[in-house]
């Protein structure tokens, strides 16, 4: 029984894209997007390795080709991106890209005045009701005074401000993980949106995140209960256009693969 905050936003943004990804296991074409923003996560993590004086943006943008390099080779299938005619010509301009995100960053934060206590850091908690909870952090700063600072980097744009509470989602978890780990609640969550140019952040308090828990505990049940059942209904929205499954989705007029998990029957 665990669950990431990815998987959480799935389901709550379609159980059947869950099933899809948690279950069936259906595979997905790597997205130009998507792989862009591992690479600009990889080189701001890979840029903390180098002296605070030398955190510059040139020593970034100059991390960019190995650290393509590295993901090509962990994932080969990732070269299918650029296989067209014009491969080379749009490989190009998408590095050129991922420079312009990398860049935008040093006018967010200055990383010569920053010493991460943690990168890319794996958490995992279980909680009282043996839900277990687990996901990596891109950076956790600690202050002086003891005062903890989530850090999120997103390669896209910042939300507007009334779907600010769903991006918040994500960093509301990692803070609940956190606090059932070392019983801190920490100070600041932020959020550092490179396709934009902005940084989003929020305070929380423990009753935040108690109320995180206990949408997390329901959003649970849920799940047990369409894994039990076999029951895993679309909720089409626009995201349907970038959704890699529609030919066997019900809304598509596709069909799902046969469910390969024993069903329950709902009591009568």
């Amino acid at each position: 029984m665990s669950l990431s905050p990815s998987r959480a936003s799935d389901f709550m943004q379609c159980p059947l894209l869950y099933r899809f990804r948690v279950i069936d296991r259906l595979p997905e074409k790597p997205s130009e997007a998507a792989t862009r923003g591992t690479l600009v996560h990889a080189v701001l993590e890979r840029l903390f390795d180098a002296p605070a004086v030398e955190r510059t943006p040139p020593r970034a943008k100059a991390l960019i080709p190995g650290q393509w390099d590295r993901l090509l080779e962990s994932k080969p299938e990732l070269s299918e991106l650029f296989a067209q005619d014009d491969g080379a010509e749009r490989l190009a301009r998408w590095l050129t890209e991922a420079e312009q995100l990398v860049e935008r960053w040093f006018s967010l934060e200055d990383p010569t005045r920053l010493e991460p206590a943690e990168r890319e850091l794996f958490v995992e908690t279980e909680l009282e009701s043996g839900l277990r909870l687990r996901g990596v952090i891109d950076r956790v700063d600690v202050a002086p005074t003891g005062d903890v600072r989530i850090v999120d980097y997103k390669t896209g744009k910042a939300p507007r401000p009334e779907y600010s509470e769903g991006a918040l989602f994500q960093m509301k978890f990692y803070a609940l993980v956190i606090w059932r780990l070392k019983g801190v609640v920490p100070r600041r969550l932020q959020l550092v949106y490179l396709g934009s140019g902005e940084v989003l952040t929020y305070d929380p308090v423990a009753a935040d995140l108690e109320r995180v828990e206990r949408k997390l505990l329901a959003l649970w049940e849920a799940i047990v209960r369409a894994t039990e059942t076999g029951d895993w209904r679309p909720r089409p929205t626009k995201l349907c256009g970038w959704c890699d499954h529609q030919s066997v989705c019900p809304e598509f007029g596709g069909t799902p693969p046969v469910y390969p998990l024993p069903v329950v029957p709902p009591p009568r």
